[in-house]
């Protein structure tokens, strides 16, 4: 009788097997994170001619889905829902849509408890911009992690999938949370205040000057070593849930008899703000600033940010500057000083205030 119930055990067994297989895949699949991806396209999406073209291809040609399909071992480490936000080359990205994807984010964080974190695809020209802005405007202490390829898809060793593989471990890891947005690529983290593209075309473009990345994505774990003590998402001022544009801010950059006609120009444009890539530690000439006087009085010009253009260290306050009324960018670069000056001059056009938030940002 016992033999009898034992076989019949074992031809149950092998009856159900698949079903009881499945079983097992779906509760192990629910204990997995999960992600969301936002697709914005760009190099990660890209498609060339062949595998060896690496320099001539036509970024945002194929659709976030088609990405996370083509990297299946990402289903080891998290469940993945993908939305389309744009498919787009990132020289092409602006404040619509970043406002789009800060609110999107901020809706799915709200709306969905279970969600452990935002992956964003995007382009490298622009990749540090909006992995800022989102620094700044996303409201919850969840990771942000934005994330491209300097070679396209269709490339032979194509740097795509193993940094996407990467940046979902990362947004789905419970060490990632409270760190703001980052920038995941070579398997290395980098917080979105600090990272700047350092390449035209190397896999490591993506460095952090003098301050340092994060940490690194092993195949152990997601280790981090550091982290920013500026503030940002659920310590941020900002709110853009309600904007529908971003005042216009300009970057002029210093050289040797720069011409005047551009700080002109913007006396005209209606720009609110403007922002000037300094010499050294944000220096200008004699001829600039009698330019920008000409612009106006202090409080009714445009507001005046002196960042620099080496790359690292600190732009501080001077007393021959702060008289003429201009903010120093600490260490924030053109670029990033830019995002802060916008979202900054939604909400003041104070200098003292504007001059805080470049201390706490």
């Amino acid at each position: 009788m016992r033999i009898k119930i034992w076989l019949f055990s074992i031809f149950s067994a092998c009856l159900f097997a698949p079903t009881f297989l499945i079983v097992i895949s779906s509760c192990y699949a629910a204990d997995l994170p999960l992600v969301v991806v936002l697709s914005t396209g760009g190099t990660i999406a890209g498609r060339g001619g062949s595998s060896t073209s690496l320099t001539e291809y036509k970024s945002g040609s194929i659709l976030g889905s088609e990405l996370i399909d083509a990297v299946p071992e990402i289903k080891g480490y998290a469940q993945v829902r993908v939305e389309q936000i744009a498919n787009i080359g990132s020289t092409n990205m602006n404040p619509a849509i970043w406002l789009k994807l800060a609110n999107r984010i901020n809706e799915i964080f709200k709306q969905d408890p279970k969600v452990s974190g935002v992956v964003v695809t995007h382009g490298t020209n622009t990749l540090e911009e909006t992995a800022y802005f989102l620094h700044l405007t996303v409201k919850s202490d969840k990771p942000v992690v934005l994330v491209g390829a300097q070679r396209p898809a269709t490339a032979i060793s194509a740097d795509g999938p193993l940094n996407l593989l990467n940046a979902i471990r990362v947004a789905g890891a419970p060490v990632s949370r409270g760190k703001g947005a980052m920038v995941v690529m070579n398997e290395e983290i980098n917080g979105a205040r600090d990272v700047t593209k350092s390449n035209t075309y190397r896999v490591e473009a993506f460095r952090s000057g003098e301050l340092g990345f994060l940490g690194y994505v092993d195949s152990d774990e997601v280790a981090f070593y550091k982290a920013s003590t500026k503030r940002h998402t659920i310590n941020s001022e900002f709110d853009v849930s309600g904007l529908t544009a971003l005042p216009s801010v300009e970057i002029l950059y210093a050289y040797s008899e720069p011409s005047l006609a551009l700080i002109k120009a913007l006396g005209v444009s209606g720009a609110k703000g403007i922002v000037i890539a300094g010499t050294g530690a944000g220096g200008l000439s004699d001829a600039e600033r009698e330019a920008l006087k000409l612009l106006g009085p202090i409080g009714s010009r445009a507001i005046v940010v002196r960042s620099n253009r080496t790359g690292n260290g600190r732009v501080i306050s001077r007393k021959e500057f702060d008289a003429e009324g201009m903010v120093p960018a600490d260490t924030l670069n053109p670029q990033k000083s830019r995002i802060l000056l916008m979202l900054g001059l939604t909400r003041t056009s104070d200098i003292s205030e504007i001059k805080r938030m470049f201390r706490e940002y």
